[in-house]
């Protein structure tokens, strides 16, 4: 018999190449300015990269702890506690994942359960489904009210039944960049009070917050902060989202469960990073005076794109700007950001990609994470778009 690989019935039969990865193909076939990727297209602080370079020649190269490096853990608690008012034990209730999106996969591993429901708020971030069937638990999808993407809090508390195990919310939020009130989180905390249900709270952005706004924790709620998974990333932070370095701060109980869950399916992260950002933190200057640095490239794209038939809805929180290309094109979502990306050499993403099966709004998501440079150039090929005669 000749050589045969076996079937496999696929755990994500849904799931096929992304917009994500469509649209950076075709951006650089294209030579497009990519503002569709969410990551930054500059390099971070040199002082971080001394501090790894330092913990790689001071023999930090082997298994650290499984929950992380105990001084990067200590940091994390004492920076939550600075600014969120919460005092999370650094051994027991902090732990160094790598990267978000893998603290989120495993917060939901450990706690969902097949036929468990888990509420996620559209449009948001891919990975929340696909983990949720990894799981074996039911997505239980509520709209944000649309173009605004503000919670509807009438359709969660609908939403919310004897089955629902987890609720996942985002804010600063992706795509929308929209950012949760300190009343709209403790709305959120009312409506769990009587429930067993758990909460991860997606807070990748949280130092990206402009106009003088505040970010709301869940840490920082104490009704949330006894049942959340709080989620945050060095990577957007610091923009090195290539180290995929990440944290979760739960109570003891719940991160006794997602240890046993992290142990398994990445054990550790990367020791001489842990050691370089643990040093680094030292300083809370760079995480500080993060909000500074994106709002000024967010009015700087803003005000470019005041210049153009593109409409700037709000941008509150995060990298990311919501455009409302209504005037220049009918087309359907993800054909216009195909037509955008050949046409007008500038990619972007559709905003229906970040809803299942799709909702048309006629608007389109880009990243303002880039060199000053990289904007205007993008801005200089998006002034050129006619209007709809």
């Amino acid at each position: 018999m000749s050589p045969r690989t076996p079937p496999v019935a696929s755990r994500l039969p849904h799931v096929g190449t992304t917009i994500f990865t469509v649209m950076s193909a075709l951006a650089h076939e294209r030579g497009a300015i990519n503002l569709g990727q969410g990551f930054p297209d500059f390099d971070c602080d040199p002082a971080l990269v001394d501090q790894v370079c330092a913990a790689l020649r001071a023999g930090h190269n082997q298994y650290p702890p499984m929950a992380g490096v105990p001084v990067l853990r200590e940091a994390v608690a004492a920076k939550i506690e600075t600014l969120y008012g919460r005092r999370y034990d650094a051994g027991a209730e902090i732990t160094i994942t790598a990267g978000a999106t893998q603290a989120i996969l495993t917060a939901i591993l450990a706690a969902v359960h097949p036929g468990d429901e888990v509420i996620v708020l559209e449009p948001c971030y891919d990975s929340y489904a696909p983990n949720i069937e990894l799981a074996g638990g039911r997505i239980v999808r509520v709209p944000l009210v649309p173009r605004s993407f503000r919670p509807d809090f009438e359709r969660i508390a609908a939403a919310l039944g004897p089955r629902t195990r987890m609720i996942v919310v985002n804010s600063p939020h992706n795509p929308g960049a929209v950012v949760w009130t300190r009343a709209e989180m403790e709305r959120l905390a009312a409506l769990l009070a009587p429930t067993d249900t758990l909460l991860v709270s997606d807070e990748v952005y949280e130092h990206m917050v402009f106009d003088g706004a505040p970010h709301v924790s869940a840490a920082s709620i104490p009704e949330l902060a006894a049942r959340a998974f709080v989620v945050s990333s060095f990577g957007k932070t610091y923009h090195v989202t290539g180290w995929k370095v990440g944290t979760v701060a739960a109570p003891a109980a719940l991160t006794a469960e997602f240890r046993k869950v992290h142990q398994f399916n990445v054990f550790t992260v990367n020791t001489p990073m842990q050691h370089g950002l643990a040093r680094y933190m030292a300083d809370a200057r760079p995480y500080l005076e993060l909000p500074a640095f994106y709002q000024r490239k967010r009015d700087l794209f803003r005000a470019g794109l005041a210049r153009t038939p593109l409409v700037a809805l709000p941008s509150q929180g995060s990298y990311f700007q919501v455009v409302d290309y209504s005037a220049v094109s009918a087309l359907p979502e993800a054909e216009f950001c195909q037509w955008l990306t050949r046409e007008a050499g500038v990619a972007a993403i559709p905003l229906a990609a970040f809803y299942a099966g799709g909702f048309e709004q006629r608007l389109a998501r880009l990243c303002f994470a880039k060199r000053d440079e990289t904007l205007a150039a993008a801005l200089e090929r998006l002034q050129r778009l006619q209007r709809l005669q």
